[in-house]
């Protein structure tokens, strides 16, 4: 079982350094004007992503199931520790994000020319790959240049709530499970009811704010040049998310088994 945990830690690492340096991509489309592009290399780091996420979730559900023939096996503090493998997930991808910068703008401007995503892998030389480490960057952070970014405090408020709803999402519907053995295979798959709050949150206050800012930034030189740093404020704030979905576990576990017992 420790060799499953370990395996399920660093598969929810990989699901949360993919999706979290998804900022760098789009920073890198603004920096060099080429947006849409970089949207399209976002879907190959959400494929990595949600490819990550098909062997994950059913190897935790497994905890749930191992629980029911071993009582003194500690399911909360195993999901715990996989909640806490999003937290290190997203402090990695902070810690490459100038690097991830660099990487990007370079593959955009190689996809730029060959076309498709199989010609630049292709075209992908020995000599390239050593000449890589020339774009890795030493993460730099000053507190005092994250002041006056004009990023209203309530989207990056609502940008910790809605990660921790989703980081916490499914585990706390397979907690659930736990909780109402009876019910135990409609609440394993109620996890849209958390997962759910944070998809109107995203799509009614983050989305368009996001928008906006990088709108602006690719419309002003000025904008342009902070928006690495707001993108850093945002990603910082998502890794506040994924410490306060500790706090949420339990709770939504109780919240899902109540509607099960409730509604079905």
């Amino acid at each position: 079982m420790t060799g499953t945990l370990i395996l399920v830690f660093i598969l929810t690492m990989i699901i949360h350094t993919a999706e979290t340096l998804s900022y760098s991509i789009r920073y890198a489309g603004v920096r060099v004007n080429k947006l849409a592009v970089a949207l399209s290399l976002v879907g190959i780091v959400v494929l990595v992503s949600r490819t990550a996420n098909l062997i994950q979730a059913p190897m935790t559900a497994h905890f749930v199931d191992f629980a029911k023939v071993e009582p003194a096996f500690d399911l909360e503090r195993t999901l715990r520790i996989s909640l806490f493998a999003s937290s290190i997930g997203t402090l990695i991808a902070i810690a490459l994000f100038p690097s991830f910068i660099n990487f990007s703008v370079r593959i955009i401007a190689r996809l730029e020319i060959a076309g498709s995503i199989p010609r630049l892998i292709s075209s992908v030389t020995v000599d390239q790959l050593k000449n890589s480490k020339s774009y890795w960057k030493k993460p730099r952070v000053k507190l005092s240049q994250f002041r006056y970014l004009g990023v209203p405090k309530r989207l990056l408020l609502i940008n910790i709530v809605v990660t921790a709803f989703y980081s916490v999402g499914v585990l706390s519907s397979l907690y659930a499970a736990h909780l109402v053995p009876e019910s135990a295979t409609t609440a394993s798959q109620a996890s849209g009811l958390i997962n759910g709050i944070a998809t109107i949150l995203l799509t009614i206050f983050i989305d368009p704010q996001l928008g906006l800012i990088t709108d602006k930034a690719l419309r002003d030189e000025t904008q342009r040049r902070q928006l690495g740093k707001i993108y850093a404020l945002l990603m910082t704030s998502r890794f506040l998310g994924t410490l306060l979905a500790q706090v949420f576990l339990i709770p939504s576990a109780h919240f899902i088994g109540w509607m099960v017992k409730l509604f079905f």
